[in-house]
């Protein structure tokens, strides 16, 4: 296309066709170079979606076990205060 393009006017058509090329041309290397160029791509892609996808809930899931662990810890520590500070130890000696 630029060969045939030289010497000529500018040619908004030609130019766009020639970007358009230019980029497809880019991403076709890109994909190859990411080894993303075969049929199985696309299964492989929607697999490592899947796989990040399990991999935030199961962090989310974490997170949030790990947050009721401290909850209940602090609780039984509130709880263990008051019944020292209320003298409980003296109540159930008797």
């Amino acid at each position: 296309m630029i060969a045939s393009a030289e010497g000529q006017p500018v040619n908004y058509m030609m130019l766009q066709a020639m970007v358009e090329e230019a980029s497809n041309a880019g991403a076709r290397r890109a994909l190859t170079s990411l080894g993303l160029e075969d049929e199985r791509a696309r299964r492989d892609m929607d697999e490592l979606r899947e796989l990040l996808g399990t991999w935030r809930d199961v962090k989310k899931s974490a997170w949030q076990t790990v947050a009721r662990w401290v909850v209940r810890v602090m609780l039984a520590a509130l709880m263990v205060s008051i019944a020292y500070q209320s003298n409980l130890r003296a109540l159930l000696r008797n």
